[in-house]
């Protein structure tokens, strides 16, 4: 079911999530689905839009989803920077849409999950999807774009 997405100011967005115990897995299928739906939604309405976290759906678990051609849940990620190498990027967000704020991410990194059968995985990203995922795992951890601007000129309009 499409959910609606919370927006830059809702103080919910701010939250910390919890770890996903593994007794938990069975009622997260209709999350995982929500997610896939929400994002599906938005990308239709806004062309854009390859990953979500659980957090901006109202569901305070450490859950993310990407779909960049298939989907990929990650469950209680870990984030693992693979050198000190950062690349500045506009980031853009499903939470403030039209609006790009300039970011200093790490270029590479790993990350640490269980999938939908609780086993464990790790995947290697680097550049835009390094990007992307950081910026989703940020999420998990109550932190926006926004709180990351490299200064206050960091704002750009769609």
């Amino acid at each position: 079911m499409v959910k609606d997405i919370l927006l830059l100011g809702n103080e919910e967005l701010y939250l910390v999530s919890e770890k996903v115990e593994q007794g938990e897995l069975e009622n997260l299928k209709c999350v995982v689905e929500d997610l896939h739906d929400t994002l599906m939604d938005y990308r239709k309405r806004y062309g854009a839009g390859r990953a979500i976290a659980a957090p901006q759906i109202r569901v305070k678990k450490r859950i993310l989803y990407m779909n960049i051609g298939e989907p990929v849940v990650f469950i209680n990620p870990v984030l693992e920077y693979l050198d000190e190498e950062k690349m500045e990027v506009l980031d853009d967000c499903m939470s403030f849409p039209g609006l790009y704020v300039r970011v200093v991410r790490y270029k590479r990194c790993r990350i640490h999950y269980f999938d939908m059968q609780w086993n464990q995985c790790v995947m290697e990203l680097s550049d835009d999807l390094a990007e992307l995922i950081q910026h989703e795992y940020d999420h998990l951890d109550g932190i926006l774009a926004t709180m990351r601007a490299i200064d206050s000129k960091a704002f750009v309009m769609k």
